[in-house]
């Protein structure tokens, strides 16, 4: 392989003002050369991957410009993105020669692309969350990352990295939240952590407010018959009420929670006689108040199923409504 070897140190060489042209004449002949002798695929990433392994040994212009013919390579997928692995020899992050190439790799990668396509190929090899290891232990940070690349003027990336972590740490919310509460842990226990992994990793009560409600209704094996499960979910989601209202102190979270009830009862077709039931016991339970109930019935409801779903509340918005009225002619005459 010491032609593939050859051609990308000779394109090391140039000088930078030219390079950036240059780069994507040898990307067109490595291209046709790969075309035409499919065997070289193979041992030309594999030699890449040396290269990267050996950075050191190049000077910082050269390593600018092998990042940058790498980015215009993994663009226009001459090469995979499993090539990415040499980054994370120890050495190489321990002294910041990875991360430094990395910057000059996603900026030519992302200028031939987008950021939604690396991600696709970041994905593709698993390597989609593991961009913090390009940083030593003690710098392996969201905040760390964010401003390093951000800095650098890869604000995308570091966005895709904060938006990758978030929903990791919704998932892993999710998964403790079933387990604790398949243990029959005590709700003071579950709210506390859930608190404490909002404040951690930044989560909205609204977030947190679906989430829960997810984890609440897939605790259960509900029965198949329409007539039952209505009964079944009422004693069920009112053992946990407590839990649900303690994350729907905004009136944003208890219209989340109205538009989760919702679209549920619309995807499980033995729960769509379910829906008012539930609301009212929420109600009744404090998780949910009137303000929201008026404004989803008004105008902020979902598509799925509406003209069922608004039937159900008529009679009690229009209870709902009354009871404002009558609470507001109260205050009038107290006043």
């Amino acid at each position: 392989m010491l032609l593939e070897q050859s051609l990308i140190i000779a394109a090391m060489q140039r000088h930078s003002s030219t390079f950036w042209w240059l780069a994507e004449c040898w990307v067109s002949v490595f291209n046709k050369l790969i075309r035409r002798y499919k065997y070289l695929e193979k041992g030309f990433e594999d030699e890449v991957k040396k290269l990267l392994l050996f950075l050191k040994g190049f000077s910082e212009s050269e390593r600018n410009k092998l990042a940058m013919l790498t980015g215009i390579l993994l663009a226009n997928g001459t090469l995979n993105a499993s090539i990415l692995n040499s980054l994370y020899n120890e050495n190489l992050v321990k002294e910041g020669v990875s991360a430094a190439f990395a910057v000059k790799l996603f900026k030519s990668w992302i200028n031939e692309k987008d950021i939604n396509a690396v991600a696709a190929s970041l994905r593709k090899v698993n390597m989609d969350n593991r961009l913090m290891e390009l940083f030593p232990a003690n710098k392996q940070s969201l905040e760390h990352f964010t401003k390093y690349f951000t800095d650098a003027g890869l604000k995308e990336l570091s966005e895709y990295v904060r938006n990758q972590q978030s929903i990791g740490a919704r998932k892993e919310l999710q998964k403790e939240l079933q387990e604790q509460m398949s243990r029959g842990d005590p709700f003071k226990d579950i709210i506390l952590y859930v608190k404490e992994e909002m404040k951690k990793n930044n989560i909205s009560e609204q977030t947190v407010i679906g989430i829960i409600w997810s984890s609440v209704m897939s605790t259960v094996e509900w029965n198949k018959k329409e007539e039952l499960v209505a009964e079944q979910a009422i004693k069920h989601l009112k053992q946990y009420s407590p839990l649900l209202a303690a994350f729907t102190t905004q009136g944003q979270s208890e219209l989340t929670l109205l538009l989760k009830i919702q679209e549920y009862c619309y995807d499980n077709i033995h729960f769509m006689k379910a829906f008012q039931k539930i609301v009212v016991l929420f109600y009744k339970a404090e998780v949910l108040s009137e303000e929201p109930i008026l404004k989803w019935y008004k105008d902020a409801h979902l598509a799925k199923g509406k003209s069922v779903f608004l039937e159900q509340m008529k009679k009690f918005v229009e209870w709902l409504k009354n009871a404002e009225e009558e609470s507001e002619s109260e205050t009038e005459e107290g006043d």
